[in-house]
């Protein structure tokens, strides 16, 4: 299609996954670029050797700053639409990246940390959003695992980028660094230009024909096609159905749709992401390989990155089978395995003790593992597609509003509890997994494999999972009776979803009742 930069179908899917993978290629390298930077002692001289409140206030603005973002999203966002959100938030990360790479003072240097975390807490509430609503049901969880992988690798290159420029002398080996982020800014500007605006965000603005011309771009198809015939039908009953969630206190109302749960449902879960412990271990892998067991501050160094590489690995496995894994199943065993890493951590990590202390970094790396590969991934996953259309944009905001809220209270308490709970701090860790192990067993119900609309009616109690692919299949039918032809293939594919969702269908309706 001429007015896209990718050809239809496969090429044009590939764009929009490539931008959401540079925008949380950029949110990873963004989150870790200044952990390795504060003990630099060019920075410090620079900042007059920033004492412990002027350190926490130039980390924590970060967070505020992205707080803030989903915050703005929450009121910009559906006016604005996915792509020009996305291109807002790049326009806060130019400004905040230049004024952090040229800071001479500890002021200037938290006001671009603010700035830039704006951008990102708008990036963060948006490319997730973006993608499930322009990809297939049965591999929705995957490619939004594959962003969330992205943050790891992002996390990683700034750990290993912070490390490599530390052998360097003067100013340029913490400003390179930081200054590196803008390049992830200029590739999302620049692939936006060449994609698709949301189809159904489109449908909600009345831009019918809009809409309809993007899914047959996004999936290569004629409109005449069952399958784009389905989508068109499922979205715009879905539309009829949340008429009544346009205001912002209809998102806390008790309604047929149940919005108000599911958007605690999507806060809670990005809530749990950032309280089963991950920046306590993140931040304080170095300090614990020293006094602990007694390595030096560089190798200390090197093994704390090895511990961020065994989160990228642990993504693997949700960004390539997530669909199959199932949302409840990864959620459950994934908090049941982090809250028995934890408890192990402790009990063998003793101060003095060497030996024992040694061990439990081997929990560590498993903890990382095992994180990455499940309550690090499913939250991201599970917002966007949990919440219904006319409250996606705002609800997703409040979600991810909880995982930077959280991230700046762990991060802020952290020391306080090592300093007095020792030990205790993991076991209060361990202990808050395990209560999450109950939380998601109660009250999560599976979305795998179903469609955004098909999700509305787990629901909706007068009708169900059931009814909603009746609709769906009823509206595939009539399309078939008018005689279109084509996109067999991809009625076989739907075929092969419904047969996959089957298996889930009564366990799904009962956790929901």
């Amino acid at each position: 299609m001429g007015r896209y930069w990718f050809k239809d179908g496969a090429p044009l899917r590939g764009g929009i996954a490539s931008v959401c993978l540079a925008a949380f290629l950029f949110f990873g390298y963004d989150q870790g670029v200044l952990g390795g930077i504060l003990q630099m002692e060019d920075f410090k001289n620079q900042f007059n050797h920033p004492n412990d409140t002027e350190t926490g206030a130039i980390v924590s603005a970060y967070c505020l700053g992205a707080l803030g973002g989903c915050i703005l999203n929450f009121y910009t966002g559906d006016r604005l639409g996915r792509r020009k959100s996305m291109w807002l938030a790049m326009s806060f990360v130019f400004v905040g990246a230049t004024l952090q790479a040229s800071a001479f003072t500890v002021a200037h240097l938290v006001v671009g940390r603010v700035i830039t975390g704006l951008g990102t807490g708008i990036d963060s509430s948006t490319v997730p959003t973006y993608q499930s609503e322009l990809c297939r049901a049965e591999k929705r969880g995957r490619k939004v695992s594959w962003e969330v992988m992205f943050i790891g690798v992002g996390i990683v290159l700034s750990y290993w980028m912070d490390f490599g420029f530390s052998y360097l002398s003067g100013s340029i080996a913490w400003r390179f660094p930081i200054a590196f982020q803008l390049v992830f800014a200029i590739i999302v500007t620049a692939l936006i230009f060449g994609l698709p605006e949301s189809p159904r965000w489109l449908f909600k603005r009345g831009r019918r024909a809009e809409a309809i011309e993007v899914l047959c771009a996004v999936f290569d198809l004629p409109e005449s096609d069952p399958y784009i015939q389905g989508e068109i039908r499922a979205i715009e009953n879905a539309l009829d159905t949340e008429s009544n969630v346009k205001s912002n206190r209809a998102l806390f109302k008790k309604d047929r749709l149940q919005t108000r749960r599911r958007v605690m449902l999507a806060y809670f879960a990005l809530l749990m992401n950032q309280l089963v412990g991950p920046n306590l271990i993140v931040y304080y892998i170095p300090t614990i390989l020293t006094q602990n067991v007694g390595l030096d501050a560089r190798t200390a160094q090197i093994v704390g990155g090895c511990v961020q590489i065994m989160f990228v690995i642990g993504c693997f496995a949700p960004a390539l089978a997530l669909d199959r894994m199932g949302r409840r199943p990864t959620m459950l065993w994934g908090c049941l395995g982090l809250g028995i890493c934890m408890v192990c951590a402790a009990g063998l990590l003793q101060p003095g003790h060497t030996t024992t202390s040694s061990a439990a970094i081997a929990f560590f790396f498993l903890w990382m593992l095992i994180f990455g590969g499940t309550i690090n991934v499913v939250p991201w996953v599970y917002g966007p597609e949990i919440l219904p259309l006319e409250a996606r944009a705002r609800g997703v905001s409040i979600s991810v509003a909880a995982h930077w809220m959280w991230n700046f209270f762990v991060v802020m308490i952290s020391p306080i509890l090592v300093n007095r709970l020792r030990w205790g701090t993991y076991l209060l860790f361990g202990g808050l997994s395990f209560v999450f192990v109950g939380v998601v067993w109660k009250w999560y119900p599976e979305t795998s494999n179903y469609t955004l609309e098909e999700i509305d009616s787990i629901f909706l109690k007068d009708e169900g999972v059931e009814g909603a692919r009746r609709r769906r299949m009823s509206a595939t039918s009539a399309a078939h009776a008018h005689g279109y032809e084509g996109g067999e293939k991809d009625g076989a594919a739907f075929s092969s979803t419904d047969e996959e969702g089957k298996g889930e269908k009564v366990h799904v309706e009962r956790r929901s009742s």
